[in-house]
């Protein structure tokens, strides 16, 4: 079983930065595909971003590329946010999510392919 546990949330302003973690990812037999997603208040959860433990191959949603930055420590076991230029629009709940196996690249953005999600840490924007 695979626990994963995000932190780092908060409030920033618009513009402004924030990096999230997400312990106990990164184990490459339990976790060959790692996403991010987030879930806005009366939306529907959307993807973020993801990575190929294998490879480092990073995918990202058009929403936040050029912003957002995913990466993973394999030595800490644990996968990374790095959210820059943050928007109004970026305020959700993100989720950290893992799933054991490779997916192909048009599924590594689709959360119905992933099974291990941690609880979820609040990021708020604020004007």
């Amino acid at each position: 079983q695979v626990q994963l546990v995000e932190s780092g949330g908060g409030s920033v302003q618009a513009g402004g930065s924030l990096t999230l973690s997400c312990a106990g990812a990164g184990n490459t037999y339990s976790s060959h595909c790692l996403g991010w997603f987030r879930q806005a208040p009366g939306k529907e959860r959307e993807a973020v971003a993801s990575i190929y433990t294998r490879d480092g191959s990073t995918y990202y949603a058009d929403s936040v590329k050029g912003r957002f930055t995913i990466s993973r420590d394999s030595a800490k076991n644990t996968l990374y946010l790095q959210m820059n230029s943050l928007e109004l629009e970026d305020t959700a709940v993100y989720y950290c999510a893992a799933v054991p196996k490779l997916l192909p690249p048009w599924r590594a953005l689709k959360d119905a392919e992933y099974i291990y999600w941690g609880q979820g840490t609040q990021v708020t924007v604020s004007s």
